[in-house]
């Protein structure tokens, strides 16, 4: 062997190996990358679906949620998960809490406004609620927690940018509304049959609130109204964008530690904001990137400090 040939050797030996992605990591990878796209995806259907449409914000979560509980159904039949009795009236109580808050506050809010909203308001809820559980924060944390509100604050600031305060107060109580739904269903031990559970359960509760709405609607100007667009939407966002990536996600939870699986979702609004300047035309506005870099850098600090502590 020559001279350098066996110094080539030499430094391949004494060169730490690159680890290579197992294909049980890619797949993790995968799932959670089609996991955050559903999710972004909610609020660019449910934006569209409302501007572009004659759907209301009534009837648009009473499909989403029957298409969600038949996806749901069908997936958990497919996969051995089908349990009769699964899910709990409270779970599914928050669930619709969130998916009504949730369609009413898009109807005077930009996509990308509201998905940081809701992300923040779902954080806040389970530190919150973590914090009332005798949860203990480093500095760290406090700090984030603290650049975290900051960003909120300032994109709720008065000002030609601010979105509509009821409904930003909407889109805040649909965070809050699917941050209690997280944490009643961390005891699931079966979180796809607990979901499909809550789906069907809530069924009823959504078609008494599109019931409400249709009789309000002469007095409210509103009511029940829909076409083949906005059913489409509706049926897209329950069927695939909720049913078919909460199934998704949870493949992929089991590859992911607690704090990673946090993180990732970050992810969420940034690709909701992206999304919607494509297929809505809506701007990033220079508040809602100093808000998003500011609450979502300060969550950040939480998960990482909540990591190291």
């Amino acid at each position: 062997m020559a001279a350098s040939d066996k110094l080539g050797a030499g430094r391949a030996a004494a060169s730490p190996a690159v680890p290579a992605m197992t294909p049980g990591l890619r797949r993790a990878a995968l799932l959670t990358l089609l996991a955050m796209l559903a999710f972004a995806a909610n609020s660019i259907l449910c934006r569209l679906a409302l501007t572009q449409t004659a759907i209301d914000p009534a009837g648009f979560t009473l499909v989403r949620i029957v298409s969600g509980a038949a996806s749901l159904w069908l997936i958990a039949r497919a996969t051995g998960h089908a349990k009769p009795g699964s899910g709990s009236w409270r779970g599914a109580a928050a669930l619709l809490a969130y998916a009504a808050a949730f369609s009413f506050a898009y109807l005077t809010m930009t996509a990308g406004t509201g998905a940081l909203l809701l992300f923040g308001a779902v954080q806040a809820t389970m530190i919150l609620v973590g914090l009332y559980r005798g949860e203990r924060l480093v500095a760290l944390q406090w700090g984030g927690l603290a650049l975290a509100f900051c960003g909120l604050a300032l994109l709720l600031a008065p000002g030609l940018s601010a979105p509509d305060p009821l409904g930003a107060l909407l889109m805040v109580a649909a965070g809050a509304a699917w941050g209690v739904y997280s944490l009643l269903g961390r005891a699931s031990r079966d979180p796809i049959a607990t979901t499909a559970g809550n789906f069907l359960r809530a069924v009823p509760m959504a078609a008494a609130l599109a019931l409400l709405s249709a009789l309000a609607g002469p007095f409210t100007g509103g009511g029940l109204r829909w076409d083949a667009g906005g059913l489409l939407y509706a049926v897209l966002s329950g069927a695939l964008a909720s049913g078919v990536g909460y199934a998704i996600w949870y493949a992929a939870l089991p590859a992911l530690t607690a704090a990673r699986a946090a993180s990732v979702q970050l992810s969420v609004p940034v690709i909701t904001a992206l999304a919607a300047v494509l297929a809505l035309g809506e701007r990033i506005s220079p508040a809602l990137a100093v808000s998003s870099v500011a609450v979502l850098g300060g969550i950040a600090l939480v998960i990482v400090g909540k990591r190291r502590a």
